[in-house]
């Protein structure tokens, strides 16, 4: 089963070995990230006997961190906690991600009940789904201790991830009347409300401290954090907003979800965890928030002010640029009585986030499949920081197949994004890139292999001419059949006779090799 908070999960992963104290005293300015990226790059924690490569089973992240002596503030932090797969599937309560995926294939089969008796077997499948809605409770630990007028940005261990970030004029960042820190909330579920149905939307935003009880909510234009702002400001109205730490182990993998529009990211939550989020109301904004979280921050969005935020050390590898984003007031913050204050860095891969973004890919494969069919499986390679590339295996059946995949990907939610769609055939392990990249080399011929399209990119790539726009290929690298423009004869790729292959494994067993 998942972990019902934060503190339960950092108990077990320590209890497991996959936790490390750290008693020193640190600074949250940079040297907290510093010390997680350089971790972040070492073999997984319990998992030195696997390759360090090893797409699915072994994997870098070292340790999970907690710093216990954090500079200006008493409250301890934890990063790196969901940083190999390991911790990713012990967060999620489950020994693989296919047994997630497994689960989501069963709850979103296409067929309908034809009967009254199949009507009948489905309505316990129905029942268990409702469970999964969250609960509301009138108490919750993350209020054990209240900060209103007092309340102050500066008492959390906010961190610095990176030299330059929110750096006034660092790569034409423009001057404004209110200069922010370098200190960004980086871990945490940020809390909005569609106006028009009350339906909670959680996604995990950024968002840079500017003085004790204003923030800059960094979100991107077609995500639903900035689709509900836009109702609001159309309304005139300022938006209330929460920004939640910690609670039940699914919580920080179900914000990070690319849920199509109108998606609830807690129904996601209960679903993983088995039981529905228990939900508290906010002090003093209209929101409920998870009530075993370890820290509430409330606070007011305005309809029209906005600030300079950033520039960013990205997951991208590079700064973003600074832009006008909305500013957070703060109302309240609230916590548990000995609260850990979760952060976590981004830059160049691997790191915490890359586990997160593998766990989506292998989750939500059945989903991906009930819009594409012809997809057996997927990779966002590491490279490609999850947008730059994506592998696709089909089973080709008829020419251009494999173009037909790809121009239905570039419309696929956020797989649109991809800048780079590599399509092979079935027997290619599209978790290996030396696999797929030796087909690539040898099956495509450039000019009748690719694909160029013009369309939206992701605002992250500082390569497009434009922001948020620009072009993006598809590689076809499958095998060529007639109807593809093949004028000649495909060799046949090479492979051992499988009675040989038998007879050899039989012998190496009996040598003991």
């Amino acid at each position: 089963m998942p972990y019902p908070d934060l503190q339960t999960f950092l108990d077990d992963l320590e209890a497991r070995g996959q936790l490390e104290r750290v008693s020193a005293e640190v600074d949250p300015i940079l040297e907290i990230s510093a010390i997680a990226d350089r971790v972040s790059k070492l073999p997984a924690a319990g998992d030195a006997a696997r390759p360090a490569t090893d797409p699915i089973h072994g994997g870098f992240g070292g340790h999970a961190l907690l710093f216990e002596n954090v500079k200006g503030s008493t409250i301890p932090v934890a990063i790196n906690v969901f940083g190999s797969y390991e911790r990713m599937h012990l967060a999620l309560g489950v020994s693989g991600f296919d047994e997630t995926a497994q689960r989501i294939r069963q709850f979103v089969k296409p067929e309908m009940p034809a009967t009254l008796i199949e009507k009948m077997k489905k309505l316990p499948q129905l029942a268990k789904l409702a469970s999964f809605a969250p609960k509301p409770v009138k108490r919750g630990v993350c209020q054990d201790v209240v900060h209103t007028d007092n309340a102050n940005l500066f008492d959390l261990p906010i961190i610095q991830c990176w030299p330059h970030d929110g750096e006034p004029g660092y790569g034409g960042k423009p001057a404004e009347e209110t200069t922010g820190t370098g200190r960004y909330i980086t871990f945490a579920g940020v809390y909005t409300k569609n106006p028009d149905d009350g339906v909670i939307n959680v996604g995990m935003y950024r968002v840079q401290v500017f003085d004790e009880k204003l923030a800059a909510v960094h979100w991107h234009i077609h995500h639903d954090g900035a689709r509900n702002f836009r109702k609001y400001r159309t309304r005139g109205e300022r938006m209330p907003v929460a920004i939640v730490f910690g609670g039940e182990s699914v919580l920080p993998y179900a914000a990070t979800c690319p849920l199509p529009p109108g998606g609830s990211e807690l129904l996601l939550a209960g679903f993983l965890n088995d039981g529905g989020i228990e939900m508290v109301q906010c002090k003093t904004i209209p929101m409920d928030v998870p009530a075993r979280a370890e820290i509430v921050i409330e606070g007011w969005v305005d309809p029209e002010r906005t600030l300079i935020e950033g520039p960013f050390g990205d997951h991208t590898g590079f700064y973003s640029a600074a832009d006008r984003y909305p500013a957070l007031t703060v109302s309240a913050i609230t916590h548990r009585e000995c609260p850990i204050f979760p952060a976590t860095i981004v830059g160049y891969p691997p790191q915490e986030d890359y586990y997160l973004g593998k766990a989506t890919e292998r989750i939500f494969l059945p989903l991906l499949q009930l819009l594409i069919p012809d997809i057996l499986d997927y990779s966002l390679p590491m490279f490609g920081a999850f947008h730059n590339c994506a592998f696709v295996k089909i089973r080709k059946e008829y020419p251009r197949h494999a173009h037909k995949v790809i121009s239905s990907l570039f419309g696929a939610g956020q797989l649109a994004f991809s800048k780079m769609i590599v399509v092979v055939d079935e027997h290619v392990n599209v978790q290996d890139e030396q696999d797929v990249l030796f087909h690539m080399g040898a099956n495509v011929d450039w000019r009748r292999d690719t694909i160029i399209v013009d369309g939206p990119c992701d605002i992250l790539d500082h390569a497009t001419p434009y922001s948020g726009s620009g072009s993006k290929i598809g590689i076809d690298a499958t095998r060529k059949i007639p109807g593809e423009g093949v004028v000649r004869d495909w060799p046949e790729e090479l492979k051992m006779s499988d009675e040989v292959v038998q007879r050899v494994q039989r012998r190496w067993t009996e040598y003991g090799l």
